[in-house]
């Protein structure tokens, strides 16, 4: 073993800490499985130690898959790096929401997979901090994996066959399933705004809510409540029970790891499988994050004929 490696959460059988990793070791083709083998078994990968660069977290993606270029070209990283897409949070310009009667948070995301509105849904992609807030801004993540043991049998033979319709959405306040309550979205941030306006070039998709693990042989529970609008071709009144059913299971915060980011940390996920969300930092302060989507398509997405119907009924 060519690098140390160690549970995230003695209660949770996903994640793993990885120390140790010399740089020089990526390219090394032993190495390079051993990181491959370990994603497909535990999910999320925190990388700690590594140089805090752009190189090294494009040449770490590589390990897992070709980093693709994000579809929506706003989000491109200053100095155009194609590889890199910039999620940044600024007190003038980002998201601002409000949870009850908590205060206004900004960098605030719900539970998600990156680009479910798309068909191809990409296979990852690793996270690295450039500014971090003082407070605040931790990152959450769900095993698509681990929810699907814990769902009824009833529920898990009534799904089995059924898919989701997908479409992109810039309100995080406005979800259908598994929002918080009382959350108010105080302001948009730019790029969301400019997305909703070319709306057209992302028409609906579907997604199964259940696919099995091709390297495994496990079921997943595949679920996004961001971005989702109901079941394929069912009614709104059995869609909306079902999938409010799915989302308690699906986005139970008991069963999460909250990432509590340190300098020069990078986090790999596996996007065919867990859900992640973003926490908030003071609407005051700055978060920015670069991140790599690493591509791939697991072959389930499809366009669908079904999203005005869902959406009137």
């Amino acid at each position: 073993m060519s690098f140390s490696k160690s549970p995230l959460s003695d209660q949770l059988g996903f994640g793993a800490l990885v120390t140790d990793l010399d740089p020089a070791m990526i390219s090394d083709t032993e190495t390079r499985q051993e990181l491959i083998d370990l994603w497909i078994d535990r999910g999320v990968i925190v990388f700690r130690g590594l140089p805090d660069d752009p190189d090294t977290q494009i040449e770490l993606s590589r390990v897992f898959g070709n980093p693709a270029v994000h579809p929506f070209k706003s989000v491109t990283a200053q100095g155009n790096i194609q590889e890199l897409a910039d999620i940044t949070y600024n007190p003038d310009r980002g998201d601002i929401v409000r949870i009850g009667d908590g205060p206004p948070l900004g960098a605030w995301m719900p539970w998600h997979f990156d680009l479910v509105y798309v068909e191809r849904i990409n296979h990852g992609g690793i996270l690295r901090a450039k500014t971090l807030p003082a407070d605040g801004g931790q990152t959450g993540f769900i095993d698509g994996l681990e929810a699907y043991t814990r769902l009824p049998e009833e529920l898990r033979q009534e799904i089995d066959d059924l898919y989701v319709v997908y479409r992109f959405n810039g309100d995080i306040a406005g979800l259908r399933h598994g929002n918080e309550p009382g959350i108010v979205l105080d302001r948009m941030n730019v790029g969301s705004t400019e997305i909703m306006g070319q709306i057209d070039k992302f028409p609906a998709v579907s997604h199964p809510l259940v696919f099995t693990q091709a390297e495994t042989g496990r079921k997943v529970l595949n679920f996004s409540p961001w971005f989702s609008l109901g079941i394929e071709g069912m009614d709104r009144q059995n869609s909306d029970r079902i999938l409010s059913q799915v989302a308690d299971v699906m986005i139970d915060k008991s069963n999460a790891y909250f990432h509590q980011w340190e300098e020069g940390d990078m986090v790999l996920w596996d996007n065919w499988r867990i859900v992640h969300c973003a926490c908030g930092v003071p609407a005051n302060q700055s978060r920015h994050m670069q991140r790599t989507t690493i591509e791939g398509d697991y072959g389930f997405g499809r366009q669908t004929e079904w999203s005005e119907q869902l959406e009137s009924a």
